[in-house]
């Protein structure tokens, strides 16, 4: 959609905005909107009146509120952010600032809301539509001026109430307000469902190879695939007695991890110990596993010896085995030639064996979740080296073990090609949604009631 810009623009009162049309204004906040009101109608409730409870998590990035929590007035108690239907909120601590957290309040319990005291509220004065406010807080100009100004340290930066309240809004008459809005509401609901459609796809290629992996390590290649690699079809199966494999190719052996590797448990270090990487030794942690590979973003290094057994090897399968997420639990890579000669973390456990391009495909089937409370509790999050060994797994002949390993490294990469273009259609929607609403809330493009 390619809309022409306004014909006439004079000079701004911010450096931020250059220009402005000619017949909008530039008004600070704190004269057309209220920042972290009073909610008069709070006041109007009873202790025994319901009201929603809106902790962060439930509020959506760019928009929207999940209000399936609500309390009774006399459960809350003091603190907490009030804020009303037709109020903007919008987070104030990093990141969730920067990552757009922010909505409209519409359908509040009773009309009132109590929520994470992470919050600013605008409620909008007559002179400003608050569609219009909600869309110019959710602007790549807002969010960046507003990061420029938080302050406090590292994860606990805030963006300051003065900000809002000094904001210079762009402000155009009230109808066109509603004409900007009406025209931003239309335009990123029709994105907003290209999203949801494409990330809904990303889940399908996600289950997908979920799939794939666990049939082809339980069932074996599939009859064109085997032929290829010079391998019978599997005829015959048989009942494998363990619950997560069901039934198994009859040539093939039930095996527990303890008769095919050995786990090994990682480095454990003091704080003193920690260096730089002149002199230090890198070690992996559960942040060096990502997506099924070994990365080296994030890194810590050491200045201890290291034994022999502790120095990572290619083949080694590098695992996630505590950890305070129970998510995070079985996360594993392989260790390449790059990752190779390195230490590991004490919450990390290698296991090393002459199978691994195997049992990688194992590790990343479904093995875990099935097998999960062995080692999984509400309190403990921890996968031992007894609890790996006393895994049961199918296991094929050698040479159909390679064969199944070339099979899936290729099938999969062909799914993560796909999800890959998925993903970069996804960022330019996202992109140009922002783009959108950027410029039509700071004038630069001429959004007509013809164009809603």
């Amino acid at each position: 959609m390619k809309i022409a810009a306004y014909k006439r623009y004079k000079p701004s009162d911010s450096t931020w905005l250059p220009i402005i049309p000619d017949t909008w204004q530039q008004i600070r906040g704190r004269f057309v909107m209220s920042v972290n009101p009073a909610s008069m109608r709070l006041r109007n409730l009873d202790d025994s009146d319901e009201v929603s409870f809106v902790p962060m998590e439930a509020v959506g990035e760019n928009g929207g509120l999940n209000l399936d929590r609500t309390k009774l007035l006399d459960e809350i108690g003091s603190g907490y952010t009030e804020f009303e239907d037709g109020d903007v909120v919008i987070a104030k601590i990093t990141p969730c600032f920067e990552n757009g957290k922010s909505a409209l309040a519409s359908g509040l319990k009773n009309g009132v809301a109590l929520g994470t005291t992470e919050l600013h509220v605008l409620r909008a004065s007559k002179r400003l539509n608050n569609r219009f406010l909600f869309h110019l807080t959710t602007s790549h100009t807002f969010r960046m001026l507003g990061e420029a100004e938080m302050y406090g340290a590292g994860g606990q930066k805030r963006v300051p109430p003065e900000f809002v309240k000094n904001f210079c809004v762009p402000l155009p008459p009230l109808e066109e307000q509603q004409t900007i809005a009406d025209f931003l509401d239309a335009q990123t609901a029709k994105i907003d469902t290209l999203l949801a459609k494409k990330r809904q796809f990303i889940d399908k290629l996600k289950e997908k190879r979920s799939a794939l992996i666990a049939r082809t390590v339980t069932r074996g290649l599939p009859p064109a695939a085997a032929q290829a690699a010079g391998l019978g079809p599997h005829l015959a199966m048989k009942v494998s007695g363990v619950e997560w494999l069901g039934h198994i190719p009859a040539h093939w052996e039930i095996k527990r991890l303890r008769y095919i590797g050995e786990a090994i448990i990682g480095l454990t270090y003091a704080p003193e110990d920690v260096s730089d990487e002149e002199d230090g030794t890198l070690v992996l942690r559960s942040s060096n596993v990502q997506a099924g590979k070994i990365t080296l973003d994030d890194t810590v290094y050491v200045k201890k010896a290291i034994p022999k057994h502790l120095r990572t090897r290619v083949g080694d399968i590098l695992i996630c085995s505590r950890n305070g997420s129970r998510a995070l639990i079985g996360k594993n890579a392989m260790i390449d030639e790059r990752s190779a000669g390195l230490t590991f973390g004490a919450f990390m456990t290698i296991f090393r064996s002459k199978f691994s391009t195997y049992l990688y495909w194992v590790f990343n089937s479904n093995l875990f979740e099935f097998q999960s409370g062995a080692f999984l509790t509400s309190t403990i999050n921890q996968l031992t080296v007894n609890n790996l060994y006393s895994f049961a797994i199918a296991f094929p002949p050698s040479n159909e073990q390679q064969a199944i390993a070339a099979y899936l490294d290729c099938e999969t990469a062909r799914i993560a090609q796909l999800a890959a273009k998925v993903e970069a259609a996804i960022a330019r929607l996202t992109e140009y949604r922002q783009a959108l609403i950027t410029a039509a809330v700071m004038g630069k493009i001429a959004v007509r009631a013809r164009t809603v």
